[in-house]
């Protein structure tokens, strides 16, 4: 983590990852081609919180831009050589370095780190929290989060945090929410996903079942189902984040800030020359994805036809949410990730975000605890941290 001082507090503090904006400290998102900006202004959440008098710790690792599976893939990582692959943000939190952090949730990444880890992260509702200040790159379905070692803490930076922000246009207008984590749970349903589980190892299918059943003690009725959502789900929100991320870091071609390529002998080469050595291999991966799916000849194929995708899923999730009141999965594939090529990346961590995707393409909540992931419809925060709360009080 990269220490900065802003004040002291009383209220503990709070670490940033590195695509959240904070005023004269180097913000980079994980990459060497944003290598020495530093922004004049800091993110909404970040201005929120030092107001409400909380400290900012310091800046914490991701992977360039967010895009692979933990921040495993960041430029300025001193953890290259670890065998075994952990957040930054996550990592500090579990320590209790810091006593929450915040992070961009775009591709899940935040949400398996936080597992990992043994930490609390919600990615809220779409539009509850302020985007201004972060460095966006899927702008339809990145979302602000918070890390915490449990759902309390969680609620209390959420409170200072979630509310309207007129600088930012994704952003709802209800002024302020409130949040709990004491709502009645007894009676709810809960349904656990077949399909999903199928996909996990054993050790995780075990965390995911001992998990229903702490709910199950506390009132819950937990079932499980068949849902075939969430593959079609991964594909159309991997090809709509492609596709908005290569039009979002186009921007970065080394004439106004960050990174410059020191050889070129005109503007043509200065762009190619400052792409090919600012980018890693899988941010380049994800731009020629994009690229091709916003071709002429796949745009309707591929994107127009995953916007559809999208509002299909979104009516399929609705009618789901009908029936249950959350959604219990696993939130990785297995309990631990090891260190593999950066040229594995890309399927990686399309194979992993299974998982995650739905929230993020239909911007609906999401919240890892104990290990696993909890999702419900959209302001249903109150009834995941709720849940989670019951489960947490009886691990003690």
């Amino acid at each position: 983590m990269n220490n900065y001082t802003v004040k002291l507090s009383d209220k503990g503090t709070i670490a940033v990852d590195d695509t959240i904006l904070v005023k004269g400290a180097q913000t980079a998102a994980g990459s060497h081609i944003l290598e020495g900006f530093k922004p004049l202004f800091s993110a909404e959440a970040v201005v929120r919180l030092e107001k409400a008098g909380y400290e900012m710790a310091g800046k914490t690792h991701v992977g360039e831009f967010g895009l692979d599976l933990v921040g495993e893939f960041s430029y300025y990582s001193e953890n290259d050589n670890e065998e075994t692959l952990k957040g930054a943000a996550a990592k500090a939190v579990a320590s209790g370095e810091v006593k929450a952090a915040l992070g961009v949730d775009m591709n899940g990444a935040t949400r398996r780190a936080a597992a990992l880890s043994g930490v609390d992260f919600l990615k809220p509702t779409y539009g509850t929290v302020s985007r201004y200040g972060i460095i966006s790159c899927a702008a339809s379905g990145e979302q602000m989060g918070v890390y915490a070692g449990n759902v309390e803490g969680i609620k209390e930076v959420m409170d200072v945090i979630a509310g309207y922000d007129e600088k930012d246009g994704t952003c709802l207008r209800e002024e302020k929410y409130d949040y709990s984590t004491e709502l009645p749970i007894s009676g709810k349903k809960v349904c656990m996903i077949k399909e999903l589980m199928e996909k996990a190892d054993e050790e995780t299918v075990a965390r995911v079942n001992a998990y229903a059943e702490k709910l199950r003690a506390a009132g819950v009725i937990v079932e499980e189902i068949s849902l075939n959502i969430f593959d079609v789900a991964n594909t159309a929100w991997q090809i709509l984040m492609t596709a908005e991320t290569c039009n979002n870091v186009s921007r970065y071609d080394g004439v106004k800030f960050g990174y410059r390529a020191a050889e070129y002998k005109n503007i043509d080469e200065l762009y190619v020359n400052t792409r090919t050595e600012g980018f890693n291999f899988l941010t380049k991966a994800v731009i020629l994805y994009g690229s091709d799916v916003l071709s002429k000849n796949r745009y309707e194929d591929c994107y127009g036809k995953s916007l559809k995708v999208r509002r299909v899923i979104a009516e399929k999730f609705a009618e789901l949410m009908e029936q249950y009141d959350a959604v219990l999965t696993p939130v990785c594939s297995k309990s631990a990730y090891t260190a593999y090529e950066i040229d594995k990346a890309f399927g990686v961590v399309f194979e992993e975000s299974v998982f995650t995707a739905v929230a993020n393409l239909i911007g609906v909540p999401a919240l890892t605890s104990g290990g696993v992931q909890l999702m419900g419809k959209a302001f249903s925060e109150n009834v995941l941290l709720s849940l989670a709360g019951s489960a947490e009080r009886a691990g003690k």
